[in-house]
Formats: structure tokens, C-alpha cells, sequence
């Protein structure tokens, strides 16, 4: 525990920016005390270890047995926010992921010839790490990205092939209202549509496509096995144009030049 504790309590002040005199100050210790804990030269007694788990919300457990400097910014993040899995347990979804060699989370690729492996292998580090990778520098460093392959037309105008870059959703109940997901399912793999969430009274989600000829359709979170938000898409394709709305802007063009036909007539 000695230095896994140590160099833990040292990081985690050092990537929030803060000096030994803020910590002791919030902690109400003196400040060659904290200085002797992160050199390990003392020994945290219970009371320290709880008041430096609950000052940076990090079970006690992840503070003295986990090297958190070896976490990616993506797994730090989600610590912040209280995915600790010796806090919430089975709450905490395990993601299968892959870093670079700077320890950055890379963007996964899931192409169309992958999709059917990756709803059986999307838990599996070893599938995984065989997929493409890259980056994408205006994202950020602290989420986790994945992109997906879509097929079929219920998501027009984003053509059929796009490449749609989804962030990771932990908490599910978080999911907005009207926004578009890539959500993978337990019998119908990836798809890709526009969610209404219903999980905090009815425990599903409703699935609804922009293509007005598909029906929308539920789905119960026991089948839900992945969440991600749409970011972004990548297609070589210029998407059709709304041909119900360029048909009503030729309408009003149309009457507009009927209105001026008619009052030229009656100025003469």
C-alpha cells in the first residue's frame, strides 16, 4: 500500500492543479503531514485514508491497490465522475479498449465486415485490439470514441456507409431525448437511431429512424448491451437533398412572383 498510496494521493493533487497547502487546508491536516504521506515516509491511519477518499471521490480500495497513473484519460475520467468499480460494482459497464503507445485512448474502427464479430466480441480485449485504429485531434482526450459503419437508408440524409463516431455512455439514464445513438442490441446488433429514453419509469428505449417510412420501436435495457452519442459522421457522399422542402420553397417562389404579377397589374 505504502507506495501505490503515496503516488496516487500526489497525482491526483498534481492533475487537478492543486499545492499541499489546499489539500491539508480542505483536509484540516497539517501540511508536513500530507507532505509525509505522498513521500511515504507516514502512514495514513483510517480516518486519513476516508478523508482523502471522499476530498478526491476514489474508494479507498482504487487509492492503495491501483497504480492510477497507468489509467488512460478516458478511465481517469470516468473515475472523477464515480465509476469506481469498488464503489458502484456491477453498476460500473466494463469497455473493452485500446490505447496508443502516449497511453491515449485510440478511436476504434467497427466497419461493416466487423459489425457481425462485434456483437458477440465486443467485450473481448483480444477483438478488440485487431481493429483499425486512429485519431481524431478536435476530440476530446478525456472521452472514449468508437466509430461504426452503418448500412441502409432509416437514418437519410446520412447516407448509407457513413462512418458515425459515437462517445461512450456510461450511465444510460443520461441518454437525451431526440438525440441520435449508436446502441448495440442483444438480437438486432448495431443500430443507429434516434432515442427517446424511457429507462427511469419503463426501463427501455425507443428507437426512432429519420426516414419517416420506418416505425419506431422499443427496446428493454436487458437488451441493450452499448450506448454511444452520436459526434460526428465521415462519408464520401453529398447527402440527397429534402425534396419536400425544396418542392414548398418552389411553392412560395411560385406565389410571391403571383402577388407581384398582381399588384403590377393593379398599379396600372
Amino acid at each position: 500500500m505504502k507506495t501505490t498510496f503515496c503516488q496516487n494521493i500526489k497525482f491526483l493533487r498534481t492533475r487537478r492543479g492543486r499545492t499541499q497547502d489546499d489539500v491539508a487546508t480542505a483536509l484540516n491536516m497539517k501540511r508536513s503531514t500530507l507532505s509525509g504521506y505522498e513521500n511515504g515516509v507516514a502512514q495514513p491511519n483510517m480516518e486519513a485514508l476516508v478523508a482523502f477518499s471522499e476530498y478526491y471521490k476514489v474508494a479507498i480500495d482504487s487509492l492503495i491497490r491501483a497504480d492510477l497513473s497507468h489509467l488512460s484519460g478516458f478511465e481517469l475520467s470516468q473515475l472523477e465522475r464515480g465509476y469506481d468499480v469498488f464503489v458502484r460494482g456491477t453498476n460500473l459497464r466494463i469497455l473493452a479498449t485500446t490505447v496508443n503507445s502516449q497511453n491515449i485512448e485510440n478511436i476504434e474502427l467497427v466497419n461493416e465486415r466487423a459489425k457481425a464479430g462485434y456483437t458477440t466480441g465486443y467485450a473481448d480485449p483480444e477483438y478488440i485490439k485487431v481493429l483499425p485504429t486512429f485519431h481524431l485531434p478536435f476530440l476530446s482526450k478525456e472521452r472514449k470514441y468508437r466509430t461504426f459503419q452503418i448500412s441502409g437508408d432509416s437514418m437519410l440524409p446520412i447516407p448509407d456507409g457513413a462512418y458515425i463516431t459515437g462517445e461512450f455512455v456510461q450511465n444510460w439514464e443520461t441518454i437525451r431525448n431526440k438525440w441520435p445513438y449508436i446502441v448495440l442490441t442483444l438480437n438486432d446488433g448495431i443500430v443507429f437511431k434516434i432515442a427517446e429514453n424511457r429507462i427511469k419509469n419503463e426501463y427501455k428505449l425507443t428507437l426512432h429512424a429519420l426516414n419517416t417510412l420506418y416505425d419506431p420501436f422499443d427496446i428493454h435495457v436487458s437488451e441493450i448491451r452499448e450506448v454511444w452519442k452520436f459526434v460526428n459522421y465521415i462519408s464520401p457522399e453529398i447527402p440527397e437533398p429534402n425534396r419536400e422542402i425544396n418542392k414548398l420553397t418552389d411553392e412560395v417562389t411560385r406565389l410571391k412572383k403571383t402577388v407581384q404579377a398582381i399588384q403590377l397589374k393593379m398599379d396600372l
